[in-house]
């Protein structure tokens, strides 16, 4: 079976080597999936040739190395992209790469009135839907977390919305490798963006059109008949949830208009990991450290 990747454990099963290469079975069962492992030598060679390839050549690279491969998308206009050109590939069904949506219960009706396209125009594509745990509506969210909680606190925002069903869904689908729709043109922490990287928590992830820009991308959708998000037209580039997006001024990067006024850039899936992933990771190792020390304090009293 192949191994799951929590957002919460280290690079374990799915991770950069600095002496072994290649791909490692754990059985010789039909079932199971190879683990893929990467040197860092390995991965700095691939990352200098992949960008010389074109998306769909970089897309026909992964579905044929990486096991396990999803896209993650918010239906931005690069992810739509990248599932355009996967559904013109012809994929057989077992390699057709799903799709993982997080939804935050805070996006635009225009999004959410985007994905019903979205299924409709690639009816083949499997999507799956994460929310944050046990909650449906916005309702429900505000009730348990308290009104607003993307000003009162933005990380555990973003843990609760985003990173924690990011990591759920990696988890019950045994995801290894995603496919991103981030690109260097976009600016901030993504100008020097890799074609792969490989994250603490040992997600392979890939960003096809890391070479892209704006334009070609938007001259893409425009060609094909790719369905996109409404705001686009109305003065948006990206679009996140209602709360922390603006339309952006002629000459802006794409994404200032997300965080309008703030430090931040990132939501925290694609960050390392937060001070509130990091201090949940504490009270999970204190809590190992504590069940051991009971079970070890059991023992001797039975000796």
């Amino acid at each position: 079976m192949a191994s799951k990747i929590s957002l919460g454990s280290e690079i374990d099963d799915f991770s950069i080597h600095d002496t072994e290469s290649g791909y490692a079975s754990g059985s010789s069962n039909e079932d199971s999936l190879p683990e893929v492992i990467f040197t860092k030598p390995h991965l700095a060679f691939l990352n200098r040739q992949l960008q010389f390839l074109e998306p769909q050549e970089i897309l026909r690279w992964c579905i044929t190395t990486l096991p396990n491969l999803y896209q993650t998308t918010a239906f931005g206009l690069t992810g739509l992209v990248i599932l355009d050109m996967l559904s013109k590939m012809k994929i057989p069904r077992p390699q057709m790469v799903d799709l993982i949506f997080l939804d935050t219960l805070h996006h635009f009706p225009e999004t959410l009135a985007l994905v019903d396209r979205v299924r409709s125009k690639y009816p083949l594509v499997n999507l799956h839907v994460y929310k944050p745990e046990q909650v449906e509506t916005a309702e429900e969210f505000a009730q348990r977390q308290g009104e607003r909680l993307w000003e009162t606190n933005d990380e555990l925002y973003d843990w609760v919305a985003k990173v924690e069903p990011a990591g759920r869904a990696y988890r019950e689908l045994s995801v290894a490798a995603v496919l991103t729709g981030r690109r260097r043109s976009q600016g901030g922490k993504r100008g020097d963006l890799n074609v792969i990287e490989i994250d603490e928590a040992g997600l392979i992830k890939v960003n096809p059109l890391a070479n892209w820009s704006f334009q070609q991308v938007q001259d893409y959708v425009k060609e094909n008949n790719v369905p996109y998000n409404a705001l686009l037209d109305r003065g948006y580039k990206s679009v996140g949830d209602w709360h922390s997006t603006q339309p952006i001024k002629v000459g802006e990067d794409e994404r200032a208009g997300r965080w309008k006024g703030q430090q931040k850039t990132e939501c925290g899936i694609h960050n390392p990991r937060s001070k509130f992933a990091q201090y949940l990771r504490e009270q999970e190792l204190k809590q190992q450290e504590e069940a051991l020390q009971k079970a070890i304090g059991e023992l001797e009293v039975a000796s």
